[in-house]
């Protein structure tokens, strides 16, 4: 069976730190999958709002997600501290994904995920194209965090 294969670029755009907590557990005591994505989306945050934006007004757009992978490397458990680098990476038309690399307190990898993101229109219920000004910030402040 093949398996998902994330890869992460050379560059970061943010680093954002977020504890493992109790309820984030599943039945084997460990980071459950639905937590994690948790955790991203609140990392996600993190990196918008670094840049002035939210998930809600990014350069006059929404977003929308439109797919998600997930390679985990490592278990986490509670008392971890997630270190996850965040990056924009493939830029198109209508968005970019954003790539998560997630290491716990002493290194070790728990996971290499990214998100499909898209710019969407909610009032109209349609894509639109990436804002210009989006595009030349995301393009000028790669690797600033590495």
């Amino acid at each position: 069976m093949a398996r998902v294969t994330v890869r992460i670029p050379d560059h970061s755009h943010f680093k954002a730190t977020i504890p493992v907590r109790v309820t984030d557990l599943n039945y084997g005591n460990h980071l459950g999958n639905d937590a994690l994505l948790s955790i991203m989306h609140e990392a996600r945050m993190q990196l918008l709002n670094h840049f002035g934006w939210s998930e809600l007004s990014i350069g006059g757009a929404g977003m929308i997600m439109a797919d998600v992978a997930i390679a985990y490397k490592g278990e986490g458990f509670y008392g971890d501290v997630l270190h996850i680098n965040l990056a924009f990476d493939d830029l198109n038309k209508y968005g970019f994904d954003i790539t998560y690399h997630i290491t716990n307190q002493n290194g070790k990898e728990v996971a290499r995920a990214k998100t499909g993101m898209l710019c969407f229109n909610y009032e109209q219920r349609k894509l639109m194209s990436l804002p210009a000004e989006v595009k030349a910030k995301i393009e000028t402040n790669a690797g600033v965090f590495l």
